[in-house]
């Protein structure tokens, strides 16, 4: 059964937990799960889990306030709902769980940061959903980077980590967009080579790769698109709900 098979109108349109139609979602999200079985999962009882990327995994976090597992901390999107609700059903588990997305950053950006803001952390899981501001600042004059800059620069960041944390266990994060608001014909065909470089990534380095926009592309036959993120770019609520839901069915697994 297809995702879509699986999602009703009624069970989509519900709110912004969508906590019923969403555990549904495990088919696709483990059809691009690699290297893990679908019954253990990625998480381990201690694990240090970190979100990083750009505004959507911001999302208004309180940067002078960076600690673990506290909501200011979280921010309002889908990596304050996709950890909550790990720290509220899997006590036991003793997640510490942080998020260091910082709004408009591209992979160069992540880069400069990283000794700080990941390799210090020492994740055992590693979340990273980047890509849109490295088309996005290309297109209104921002920035000159192309998808091979994004591809080279994501694999060099990569490797980097896993020179430094070699246990470290990767989820790829598809880049996403919906067709309102900021997101015009001219972002295409150019912002699917983004998305492929994400999966290229994600499959070189047998990571769990997420994808987003599949979800979305389901997501828009039950709602229009700027009731998932009014501008094409930052989900809503309900959007940021249904990410946090599909990205723990494809971590988590059965």
């Amino acid at each position: 059964m297809t995702f879509s098979q699986k999602l009703t109108r009624r069970s989509i349109l519900q709110g912004s937990a969508l906590v019923g139609a969403l555990t549904a979602t495990a088919s696709l999200a483990q059809a691009g799960h690699h290297g893990q079985s679908k019954t253990q999962g990625l998480l381990s009882a201690g694990n240090t889990i970190l979100f990083q990327g750009d505004s959507i995994t911001d999302a208004g976090r309180d940067k002078k306030n960076e600690m673990a597992n506290k909501q200011e901390a979280f921010g309002r999107g889908y990596a304050w709902m996709a950890a909550s609700q790990l720290l509220i059903s899997q006590p036991e588990k003793k997640f510490t769980i942080h998020n260091r997305g910082i709004s408009g950053n591209k992979v160069h950006q992540l880069d400069a940061r990283w000794d700080k803001d990941c390799l210090q952390l020492k994740p055992d899981v590693l979340s990273i959903l980047i890509g849109v501001n490295d088309i996005w600042h290309g297109l209104n004059g921002r920035y000159d980077g192309t998808v091979k800059t994004y591809e080279d620069d994501y694999r060099k960041l990569i490797a980097r980590t896993k020179k430094q944390l070699p246990k470290v266990k990767l989820v790829i994060c598809e880049p996403f967009v919906l067709k309102c608001g900021a997101v015009k014909d001219n972002w295409f065909p150019e912002f699917d080579r983004y998305r492929e470089a994400a999966k290229r990534i994600a499959t070189e380095n047998q990571a769990t790769f997420v994808p987003f926009q599949s979800m979305f592309d389901e997501a828009i036959k039950y709602a229009e698109p700027k009731h998932w993120a009014g501008d094409g770019v930052h989900p809503s609520a309900h959007g940021a709900s249904l990410m946090a839901h599909f990205w723990l069915e494809a971590v988590k697994g059965a």
